[in-house]
């Protein structure tokens, strides 16, 4: 009995189930139009009401879907159109959506999840890729160039692949790093360079990225914790989206053309200047040719960039893959770079969508020539009168000065042939790089506003190169000997690193709207475990024929520095009326890099914001359509750029300066190390305050926002008391420094109509920085610590950090001038009035960062036309010309030692000799290298459309660093770390753009 009633409840609920599937499906057919002027729109989502059924329209802007038969209405949605509801009809339906500013509504990608624009309660930049720069574009960081307030990019020289500097609110260390964190599709992204790369960032396509968010203040980046501190970059790659195949071809031709060259002496001033002040010995020394250097290392050089890809969706598996190639040659002659890279992105959804699934990989494989970047100091150097080639097949073939009294025939410490140090050494690398993810989202059957999130990750990379010099190049010209004493030259060396990061990181989230008490939770809390394991081999040296030089055999043949961090994290939002919003955050981190004691940090946050526009006094105000008040409060960590087991102390083996002596033969020694055991945690607390603002339904929107950033248990390098340590000097945790500005971001729409629309933004920052500490009691006759090393002299620097002075200051001597306004030399002012000049006179003058950065660009559409382009500006930076102040004096040029050089034009105002100790320490050095640069100009033509109405077909051309506006004497004003030697100069770039979508 028991049986027989189980077999009718199985066979009842069989056909329960059964009964649906019976149903049959009818097709539903329509069209959508813009309401303003009836054009058909293409991409719109078309979905079933309350379901995962959908699909979107064609390029007519038609639509054909199959739907339930029980299914009532359609959910109508596309980016930058109002969504609409609509009840099924029979027949073809005619649909209509309004144009409406989405920009509050659109879901920003944030840490650990996503929220809307309007729900936001920190610091929060989202852009996409209607905002990115056009043109030539190597590294993704130069698609937001300018775009984002308190965000400070600068590219570091203009080498294929060189990247950029990112700083976001001015940095918030001294001695560790100031680089931003990374995130890329969920992957934390290590800020260790990959050898035989420039810049780890060139290995991805910027044609694979979607979106960039940027989180700034300690209520968004505290939950990253221990990585927080100098700001949290997200970029999101692009995904596929439902439908048949979508082809996508882009294709690029660039022209990079060189730009102001160093200011030296011409041929004929540096003759003129030779005989007015040389002796008989050196005017015979000129020769008879008129050689540009310069323009002899430079040239224009071409590239392309290729890239086809194709989206859409198998089944309910949406899916995009693309392959990109790269060939890009430097201005500067033998630079080169090729990238192949590969992305692969597939969403699946299980389980009647309760299980999301993420895969994303990008890989790459890149293969670099490096030019020999000494040439370009050499071409600054290089005496203009002698030609390139020598006319003997010796030192292949180029002129060089010759000492026929020195072993090597040439004259130890001149300049060597900038055009040999360029053809004669071939530095090749290759490196291969993959990221992946797989992230995990399940929605629980029994409780769908609870998710349970995983995500397994990895970043893996390895890089090796050779370098061959051939035997003949002055460069390297008898190298060393050998046991027998004969000579060799040259060199074939090689280097190789592997790198292999892994993560986990699984985490519950609990969403859920409260009606009857007009609130809305979203609590989420996890645990992550990151490992960032490197590989370096090391090689002994060879000369060029294989000859291995002596005492080069590495101590080890290879080293594995490895750290780990675990982290627990916990974030709630709470949401009253939709108009009062609280997030709260807290995260504790553990890493390895710091003893057992000092292991462990908590990095907590919390903020509040207020629509203030949603209150029923300003409800009725049709110009507001948004005015949000927001303020936090939050903690931040620090702990990369910080050695790996420097809480410890280790044995190393001597080098060769420090043998010990038994008997006749002297022995290389185990010595220990000096270390610090208490170090611990850089943290650094914001306190943010800012208004969201947005008018004339959101045609005008930005914000204005304040910030004040802490950073205390500041690592700095102080003394040792002699015995105490086995190290004279250690980094320890003594210091306190601040940031604080303003940022100020205007977005607007002057012009909206059927044809011609016009779009501005602009943002400036103001950020002010101060040390406040640097040693462990207050030492007011501590002068702080010299860095930035300069040419000229022996062991120069010429920045400093102060107590009570910005980061990166200069350290120089008050240049006494002439009637004429004319620098004396070596005569100075006598700052302390003691009757001499020595150190106890240089004094902090001027700063490297600048106290005000702004972005404005510029985008308008007509018709089938569009255009637009973008300025940055830096004020109150200044640099150090290191170019003019080693060269441009007579000594450099008239070399005592029997040679000439060329020099800055500087000389024939200052007519220094170069005779003094001090004069390159002068303030008048320091220039004002404030700038005006327009980074892009663009034009494109979207000709519909064609191939039987089959291939879609845009053209476009951009040209980038169009122009500087400066007053700095040097190359180029924008150069970070404040001091101007040898600078790759940035080309000026012409773009012709072709793209097919079919």
């Amino acid at each position: 009995m028991n049986l027989k009633r189980l077999l009718v409840a199985v066979t009842l609920a069989m056909f329960a189930f059964s009964v649906p599937a019976l149903a049959q499906n009818k097709e539903v057919t329509g069209k959508v139009t813009d309401v303003k002027d009836g054009s058909p729109l293409a991409g719109v989502t078309i979905a079933v009401a309350g379901t995962q059924i959908a699909t979107a329209t064609d390029a007519n802007g038609v639509f054909r879907l199959k739907v339930p038969a029980d299914a009532k209405k359609l959910t109508i949605s596309s980016i930058g159109y109002a969504t609409r509801e609509v009840n099924i009809e029979t027949g073809e339906m005619s649909i209509a959506l309004s144009p409406v500013s989405t920009a509050l509504n659109e879901v920003v990608v944030i840490g650990y999840g996503t929220s809307k624009k309007k729900d936001l309660t920190g610091s929060v930049i989202n852009l996409t890729a209607k905002d990115f720069n056009k043109g030539s574009i190597t590294t993704p960081e130069q698609l937001i160039m300018g775009k984002a307030a308190g965000v400070q990019i600068t590219s570091n020289s203009g080498a294929p692949g060189a990247g950029s500097t990112i700083r976001i609110r001015g940095g918030a260390s001294l001695n560790a790093s100031n680089d931003p964190l990374i995130v890329i599709d969920g992957v934390p992204l290590s800020n260790n360079q990959i050898s035989g790369q420039a810049n780890p960032l060139s290995l991805i396509n910027p044609d694979d990225i979607a979106s960039f968010t940027v989180l700034k203040d300690a209520s968004a980046t505290a939950i990253y914790g221990a990585r927080g501190s100098n700001g949290v970059i997200i970029i999101t790659t692009k995904t596929g989206s439902s439908g048949k195949p979508k082809f996508s071809f882009t294709s690029q031709l660039q022209v990079y053309t060189p730009t102001k060259e160093v200011p030296v002496l011409s041929p004929s001033q540096f003759r003129a200047y030779v005989n007015a002040n040389g002796t008989p010995a050196q005017i015979a020394l000129m020769g008879n040719a008129n050689t540009d250097w310069q323009k002899q290392i430079y040239h224009t050089a071409l590239g392309q960039n290729n890239e086809l890809s194709v989206s859409g969706a198998l089944k309910n598996m949406p899916y995009r893959i693309s392959a990109g190639f790269l060939n890009q040659d430097g201005i500067l002659k033998t630079d080169n770079l090729k990238r192949t890279s590969l992305s692969i992105n597939l969403n699946p959804h299980l389980f009647d969508n309760h299980l999301n699934i993420q895969f994303s990989v990008l890989g790459t494989y890149s293969q670099s020539r490096f030019a020999n970047q000494g040439a370009i100091g050499a071409a600054v150097n290089f005496d203009p009168t002698q030609p390139v080639y020598s006319g003997s097949n010796r030192f292949g073939g180029y002129w060089e000065w010759l000492d026929p009294t020195s072993i090597s025939g040439l004259k130890g410490l001149a300049p060597r042939n900038p055009m040999g140090l360029l053809m004669m050494r071939d530095d090749k690398s290759t490196v291969q790089r993959s990221i992946g993810s797989a992230q995990f989202d399940y929605k629980v059957h029994f409780l769908p506003d609870l998710h349970a999130k995983l995500n397994l990750s990895y970043d893996i990379s390895q890089g090796e190169g050779t370098i061959y010099v051939p035997d003949s190049a002055a460069s390297s010209y008898k190298r060393f000997v050998d046991a027998n004493g004969v000579y060799h030259s040259g060199v074939n060396d090689q280097y190789k690193q592997t790198n292999a990061n892994t993560f986990l990181q699984f985490y519950l989230n609990y969403i859920k709207d409260l009606k009857k008490i007009r609130s809305r939770i979203d609590v989420m809390g996890g645990y992550e475990f990151n490992d960032y394991l490197t590989t370096n081999y090391y090689y002994a040296d060879y000369s060029a024929n294989g000859v291995k030089a002596p005492n080069s055999d590495p101590t080890y043949p290879f080293d594995k520095p490895e750290n780990t961090i675990i982290s627990f994290f916990g974030r709630l939002n709470y949401t009253y009326a939709d108009k009062y919003l609280l997030t709260a955050t807290f995260r504790r981190d553990g890493s390895s890099r710091f003893s057992p004691n000092n292991r462990w940090g908590n990095f907590p946050s919390v903020a509040l914001a207020w629509k203030i526009n949603q209150e029923n006094f300003l409800k009725n105000v049709r110009a507001l359509s948004d005015l949000k008040l927001r303020a936090s409060y939050g903690i931040t960590g620090q702990q990369d750029g910080i050695g790996n087991y420097d809480y410890i102390s280790y044995y190393s083996l001597s080098n060769a300066t420090a043998e010990y002596q038994f008997g006749n033969t002297y022995y290389q020694m185990f010595r220990p190390g000096g270390y610090y055991a208490n170090r611990k945690w850089e943290q650094t607390a914001t306190t943010n305050v800012a208004i969201d603002y947005g008018f004339f339904n959101n045609r005008i929107t930005g914000s204005i926002e304040y910030y004040f950033r802490k950073t205390t248990n500041l690592l700095n390098l102080i003394n040792q008391p002699a015995g105490t340590n086995f190290s004279n000097q250690i980094v320890a945790n003594v210091g306190d420094m601040q940031n604080q500005g303003v940022e100020f971001t205007i977005n607007g729409t002057p012009i909206r109509t059927k044809d011609l629309e016009w779009n501005v933004g602009f943002n400036i920052t103001y950020n002010q920085n101060k040390i406040t500490k640097l040693t462990i009691s207050n030492d007011p006759n501590y002068p702080g610590n010299l860095f930035g090393g300069i040419s000229g002299g022996t062991g120069n620097t010429i920045l400093i950090n102060s107590v009570g002075y910005p980061r990166g200051s200069f350290y120089v001597y008050k240049q006494i001038y002439d009637k004429n306004g004319k620098p004396i030399e070596n005569l100075f002012a006598d700052l302390n009035r003691d009757g001499i000049i020595t150190a106890s006179d240089l004094y902090r003058y001027k700063y490297a960062d600048p106290r005000v950065f702004l972005g404005f660009n510029s985008n308008l559409n007509y018709k089938k036309w569009n255009g637009g382009f973008s300025l940055r500006a830096n004020i109150g930076n200044y640099l150090y010309n290191n170019v003019a102040s080693s060269t441009g004096t007579m000594k450099n040029i008239l070399n005592p030692l029997g040679y000439l050089s060329n020099g800055s034009v500087d000389v024939l105002n200052t007519n220094f000799t170069g005779t003094g100790t001090n004069y390159y320490l002068s303030d008048y050095y320091v220039q004002n290298a404030s700038f005006l640069r327009m980074d892009n100009i663009f034009v494109g033509y979207n000709f519909g459309k064609v191939i039987n109405k089959k291939v879609g077909l845009r053209l476009g051309a951009s040209v980038q660093n169009v122009f500087v506006i400066t007053d700095y004497k040097g190359t180029d004003p924008e150069i970070a770390g404040g001091i101007d030697n040898n600078f790759y100069i940035r080309p000026r770039t012409f773009v012709l753009n072709l793209n097919l979508d079919f």
